[in-house]
């Protein structure tokens, strides 16, 4: 059937299919770098959009989730369902592009044949040609197209053969659209789909159909005051497809997969060949259950080791640049010390805590793609899913929490992999319990300056080693505890495609590490730099200048005593940049400021929270001012000791400054500051609390803001609760 319709100004096409089957790589063979992310309320999913030409005109090009059905059981399902009927917030489509797996037509043809029923233009692409040719698996594709009454385009995306063919068809379609012929259901169907149609307001044909055959669909949402009405004439439509002789729940399957087989009849000429023996014996050997798990380890040991190690060069360049910067544009603000402060403390100093994530984002990302595009990553999941199923998890949460040990926010953007909602909120949520490259510095410091020297460097290594896995207890038992107790009852199995293996593009993954890098850029890079910000107001204001006449009085007066100078000698020797009481000066005068800063007064007065937990006045203003990015607690300290902020935590001034404090009050007086417990009560608060404002904002991102300060909220009194419990044990010990 062919109608003529007049064209809107720019036109909006679906690129509809199963998973895995090269539908990414044919958006990216159509958009290029023309791409954006959308999310929508409701959804924990997000959709790909992309500007293609057709001719000179611009169209737009939806990448819907790759799903098996439309049931509206997963987000994912949900997602492509609300977009095909224009609802929760989507425009209409004007075409959709069907991308079925030319090795598999009879399983990804299900798919297609449901979304006819939403009348709908159809193209249906044979992506994955050059494959089914060289199985020899033989395919008329102008048979297929008068079967089901759409063009049918053969295509490989990888390659880019056939696509001059597609982007002709797709004009051509747009002008003088298609549809492909709905089936024909039993005469059961008609009466409960009609009587829905009349009982709810806005309810189509083809979302009846979908409410009938799926119970459980999240069609039911958008109509919440009628959910009884909708389930009582379901319940009746259901029986009477029971009457019939037809079992309601798979009815639908066997009436569709009936068509099929009568449409593939008349349409492959030769059946498949047999896989390959060379793929036969690649799983034997990556499935094995010892050497499979060997060659697992291995390979997440190069991703592991790859997104920490080639990101470090990367990302040191991007701090020395950071520091340059600041140091060329400091002596252009200094008439104007709060604008020099908030430039380059705060902003660039900001830009800089931004920028250092991206090294980690594209490497992660590239190794993803690679391992997806080759056909390993199903392979992965399966082998670890009975080491993460007794907590709720399945194996495609191992990564992520892999590489949330190199940072939490490349891992967090991992678990976008994930297909069962539970399973991928439980994986954002653990991500910032893995021990993350950010905690190092601290663990480092404060081994280095108490453990290794009393017990050796061995007892140091162990405790880092040991350190690095407090966390992940902690979250594989909260997670437990949640699947136990408050995960849905009917949870979904694990069902696992096994793909084919495929030579990845290069394009694709590099445009897949450019995507994930801008996207961390433009939305949680915005939160980082405020936060950034708000952290140097907080310590810069108020800038009372009875502070620095006070201190530089008493300082002048040690300076006199000490060295035996005039007091204009005193003077000359702090205001000269040469001179070594300069920097001490600055450090002493910084320290002052800090102490007296919104940040400082609030550790003060909150110090009494962490004083359980052994915590000073000087700890606590640390911890708080790491709340943005845990590593600020290592410059935090240098200034609160008088050393500066370029210490960092292989500093030997500093491990001896935090060694030799001494409380100076109280029944403590005297005493060290930093015993044992107290050391460990800090290295346990550091473990696992959630001290970074990226990772909040990318929970806020790919959640809700209620999980990411749930989460917020719960590690940091969870960390509370460990530091106290940690240091009071000590003490008794």
């Amino acid at each position: 059937m062919v109608i003529a319709v007049e064209r809107k100004k720019t036109a909006r096409v679906g690129l509809l299919g199963n998973p895995n089957t090269g539908k990414s790589t044919l958006f990216n063979r159509l958009t290029g770098l023309r791409q954006r992310i959308a999310n929508y309320p409701g959804i924990t999913v997000e959709e790909r959009m992309g500007t293609a030409y057709s001719g000179r005109e611009p169209v737009e090009i939806v990448d819907l989730p790759g799903a098996y059905s439309l049931s509206a059981t997963t987000a994912d399902e949900r997602a492509v369902l609300d977009a095909l009927t224009a609802r929760a917030g989507r425009d209409e489509l004007d075409l959709l592009i069907c991308v079925l797996d030319s090795t598999n037509l009879k399983r990804n043809l299900f798919l297609t044949l449901q979304a006819a029923d939403f009348n709908l233009p159809m193209i249906v692409v044979l992506n994955q040609w050059d494959i089914a040719r060289k199985r020899g698996l033989q395919i008329n594709c102008e048979k297929l197209a008068e079967q089901i009454g759409v063009p049918v385009i053969p295509l490989s995306a990888r390659t880019g053969e056939g696509l001059a063919e597609l982007e002709k068809t797709l004009r051509q379609e747009l002008e003088r659209p298609s549809f492909l012929r709905p089936t024909t259901w039993i005469p059961e169907v008609i009466p409960p789909i009609n009587n829905l149609c009349e009982a709810v307001d806005g309810l189509r044909p083809a979302e009846a159909l979908r409410l009938l055959f799926d119970p459980r669909s999240a069609l039911y949402d958008h109509w919440p005051t009628q959910r009884d009405t909708i389930a009582s004439i379901v319940r009746e439509g259901r029986q009477q497809i029971a009457a019939a002789g037809m079992n309601p729940g798979p009815a639908e399957a066997l009436i569709q997969y009936s068509r099929i087989r009568e449409i593939l009849a008349e349409v492959i000429d030769h059946k498949e060949s047999s896989s390959p023996a060379s793929s036969e014996s690649i799983d034997r050997l990556l499935l094995h259950r010892f050497w499979g798990s060997v060659i697992f380890v291995g390979v997440m040991w190069i991703v592991f080791q790859s997104v920490y190690t080639w990101a470090e060069p990367v990302m040191g360049a991007l701090e020395y640049i950071t520091g340059v910067s600041q140091e060329a544009i400091r002596p252009l603000l200094s008439s104007t010390p709060l604008l020099e402060s908030l430039v380059v403390d705060g902003m660039i100093a900001g830009v800089g805590g931004v920028l250092v994530f991206l090294p980690q984002i594209f490497v992660l990302f590239f190794f993803i793609g690679l391992l997806e595009d080759t056909g390993y990553m199903a392979r992965a999941a399966f082998l670890m899913d009975k080491a993460l199923s007794w907590c709720g998890l399945n194996g495609k949460s191992f990564v992520p929490l892999l590489s949330s040990y190199a940072c939490a926010i490349p891992g967090i953007m991992a678990a976008r992999t994930l297909e069962s909602r539970w399973a991928r909120t439980a994986t954002i949520l653990m991500a910032p319990f893995m021990s993350c490259s950010a905690r190092l510095p601290v663990y480092v410091l404060f081994i280095g300056a108490f453990v290794e020297p009393r017990y050796g460097a061995a007892a140091a290594g162990w405790a880092l080693f040991l350190l690095h896995f407090v966390g992940l207890f902690i979250a594989a038992f909260l997670a437990w505890v949640a699947h136990r107790f408050f995960a849905p009852l009917e949870s979904s199995p694990f069902i696992l495609e096994m793909p084919q293996y495929k030579v990845p593009h290069m394009r694709n993954l590099l445009l897949r590490m450019w995507e994930n890098g801008r996207e961390f850029l433009v939305r949680a890079g915005t939160v980082i730099l405020a936060f950034s910000v708000l952290i140097w107001a907080l310590l810069y204001f108020p800038r009372d200048e009875s502070i620095e006449e006070s201190h530089r009085e008493n300082y002048l007066a040690t300076i006199v005593q000490e060295s035996s100078v005039t007091p204009s000698e005193a003077i000359q020797l702090i205001s000269d940049e040469d001179s070594p009481y300069y920097d001490d000066y600055q450090n002493h005068l910084s320290a002052a400021y800090l102490r007296d800063s919104y940040l400082g007064r609030f550790g003060q007065w909150a110090q009494p929270v962490f004083a359980p937990a052994g915590f000073d006045w000087k700890i606590t203003v640390g911890v708080l001012s790491s709340f943005p990015a845990r590593e600020l607690v290592i410059s935090t300290l240098g200034i609160i000791y008088q050393l500066g902020p370029d210490v960092d935590e292989d500093s030997s001034g500093l491990r001896s400054q935090i060694a030799a404090e001494t409380w100076s009050s109280g029944s403590n007086a005297g005493q060290p500051i930093f015993t044992l417990p107290v050391v460990f009560s800090v290295l346990i608060f550091f473990c696992l609390c959630l001290q970074c404002g990226a990772t909040v904002a990318l929970i806020a991102k790919e959640l809700n803001r209620w999980y990411a300060a749930g989460s917020f909220i719960g590690m940091t009194v969870l960390a509370w609760g460990a530091a106290v419990l940690t240091y009071q044990l000590g003490s008794l010990l």
